[in-house]
C-alpha cells in the first residue's frame, strides 16, 4: 500500500535535531486518509495549507492552521480531513 504523502528527512543544523517535512496534495484520495496511531509523541507543525482538518478521536475535527503547533500523543487515534491546497508539515517525533 502507498502512502498518501511525500516524505523528507532533515535534521536541523547545530542541533541535531531530526525532523520530516510531510507534504499531503490537495488531490489525494480523501478514502487514503484513514484513522490512524503513531508509534511515539509527535509535534506538527504546519507550514502550508488551506482546509485542512485534524481530528482525534472523540474530539470534533480542529482546522489546522499556518504557523501552529499540533500535539499527538502517542497511540492516539487521529485522522487528516482533506482541505482545498497542499499541505505541508513539519513533524518532531518525542518521547
Amino acid at each position: 500500500m502507498t502512502r498518501p504523502y511525500i516524505d523528507t528527512e532533515h535534521t536541523q543544523h547545530g542541533t541535531g535535531v531530526k525532523y520530516v517535512i510531510r507534504t499531503f496534495l490537495r488531490d489525494v484520495d480523501e478514502q487514503e486518509l484513514v484513522w490512524h496511531r503513531d508509534d511515539s509523541n509527535r509535534t506538527v507543525h504546519v507550514l502550508r495549507g488551506s482546509g485542512w482538518k485534524l481530528q482525534k478521536d472523540d474530539e470534533l475535527p480542529l482546522d489546522l492552521e499556518t504557523g501552529k503547533d499540533y500535539y499527538i500523543l502517542k497511540d492516539e487515534y487521529h485522522r487528516l480531513l482533506k482541505g482545498e491546497e497542499d499541505l505541508v508539515l513539519r513533524i518532531e517525533n518525542g518521547t
